[in-house]
């Protein structure tokens, strides 16, 4: 019996509803058939998706698994997927966020259908192979097919589907659930399940679907969503092996030690600890920069109507990789919070003339203008020195000052001294940002620099401006 330790076959999360029965076992019965032997861990799984319930249906409608990268989450979705097709003939659509995803998905799965390791059974089942790409299909006898497809490209193709497959569900977006869940409505054997994949999102990451199921899953809000999740509850300490064995269970059997060393030499804290160890940013544990209830309870409506006294500022900040920027605006009145406003989230592809001017534009009712950012800080600065700006309304903020202004709009948030109209981009950077490290004196700021916290990191700069300066430019210059 081989010695070799392996990572942990039980997750740290398992949400399961009820079932009387399973066809786990039959599923992995035939992927073993086909050569393909699952873990335990994956046996557990595929029992969990595969389970029904007292009607016969499946117990849960909606899967979840977060485990991350190069584990073997694409075996279970194999063996589903050959026993949906070739058992139980069901319709399935399997998509992923990119074409060559989706395209590597197809040519796993043809494989037990034809060529010379496939299946005999599984071959006198086969009606139609489709092989161009981004249109890959296989259509069986017994009225059982799979469609793969990239979501970037439309997803759906107008047909109805027993089963859909989000692979890279980090990255599945609202408006592309909306258009897949229509070919559901007649699914074909009346008997649908929806399936999950993928691994926390990134800061980056566009989709907001995958976090939305997770907390409705933990939460107990769906009742037939099963949810199974490798983690880590905080960053803590990445470098414990420990924890590698704990968040990887196909550590061991297809990943080792020794790759995993290289990514912790590799990546960022946060990002070793998200990419490898499962970790999800929103847990407790983890380190946010603003308190997602403290901000909601900054919400104001209907925002107050400006009097023509208020102080303004605005607030500059560029990514780090210097192709983008956000704008924002601070206005302070006489009495009540600061209003603090995302104008403009933008690219640098043509330059910083346009943001320049529309600045320039405004220079009689601005009180200062604060910029940050690696790149393009000193050419905007200077456009807005040889257009007219004035010298003492702008300020190019030094590390210290970004701190001190992401430190002000944190007590003013849990202060309620700062308030927002709620704006989804706005508030997405604000809910989403984590701490990071500025110098070595305990400072810090809002993420990585780049978006979502682009917007977030600009209504710090404005704010702290407009709380700061005690320049006032509505106020006349008196004479003797």
């Amino acid at each position: 019996m081989s010695s070799t330790r392996i990572g942990s076959q039980e997750p740290r999360i398992a949400v399961e509803p009820d079932r009387i029965d399973s066809d786990g076992p039959d599923a992995s019965w035939l992927a073993a058939q086909c050569g393909l032997t699952l873990d335990e861990w994956q046996d557990l799984v595929l029992t969990s998706w595969l389970g029904r319930e007292a009607r016969d249906r499946y117990a849960s409608i909606s899967c979840g698994l977060s485990v991350p990268r190069q584990n073997g989450k694409n075996a279970i979705l194999e063996a589903r997927e050959l026993y949906g097709m070739a058992v139980l003939g069901e319709k399935i659509l399997h998509t992923a966020h990119r074409v060559d995803t989706a395209r590597k998905s197809f040519l796993r799965l043809v494989k037990y259908f034809e060529g010379p390791d496939a299946n005999p059974d599984l071959v006198e089942l086969v009606v139609s192979v489709r092989k161009t790409n981004g249109q890959e299909s296989i259509t069986l006898s017994n009225g059982g097919s799979i469609e793969f497809s990239s979501r970037v490209n439309g997803g759906a193709r107008g047909s109805t589907y027993d089963m859909v497959v989000f692979d890279e569900a980090q990255e599945l977006t609202d408006d592309q659930m909306e258009s897949i869940m229509s070919t559901m409505a007649a699914a074909p054997s009346g008997n649908r399940q929806l399936v999950f994949t993928g691994t926390p999102p990134s800061p980056v990451s566009p989709g907001t679907v995958f976090r939305n199921k997770r907390e409705k899953a933990l939460s107990g809000q769906d009742a037939r969503c099963c949810w199974h999740e490798w983690s880590v509850a905080e960053v803590g300490d990445v470098s414990d092996k420990e924890r590698w064995y704990e968040t990887n269970p196909g550590l061991g059997i297809r990943l080792d030690e020794e790759f995993t060393e290289s990514e912790l030499n590799t990546l960022s804290r946060e990002g070793f600890a998200r990419e490898r160890l499962g970790w999800w940013s929103d847990e407790e544990g983890g380190n946010p920069a603003l308190s997602k209830t403290k901000w909601g309870e900054c919400y104001m409506n209907p925002a107050p109507e400006p009097t023509g006294d208020e102080r303004i500022a605005y607030g500059v900040k560029f990514s780090a990789d210097g192709q983008g920027y956000a704008l924002s605006a601070a206005a302070r009145p006489k009495d009540g919070p600061v209003l603090v406003e995302c104008l403009e989230v933008g690219t640098t592809a043509n330059g910083t003339t346009a943001l320049a001017n529309w600045i320039i534009e405004r220079k009689g009712v601005c009180a200062v203008c604060v910029i940050d950012g690696k790149s393009n800080t000193a050419a905007l600065e200077r456009k807005l020195l040889d257009g007219g700006f004035p010298r003492r309304a702008l300020k190019v903020a030094s590390p210290a000052e970004v701190s001190a202004a992401a430190s002000m709009l944190k007590d003013a948030v849990d202060e309620g001294g700062v308030a927002h109209a709620g704006q989804p981009t706005l508030t997405e950077s604000a809910v989403s940002a984590q701490r990071r490290e500025i110098g070595k004196g305990g400072g810090w700021g809002f993420g990585d620099g780049k978006h979502p916290c682009c917007p977030i990191e600009s209504v710090s700069l404005a704010h702290w401006g407009v709380r700061t300066t005690k320049r006032n430019p509505a106020r006349k210059l008196r004479v003797g």
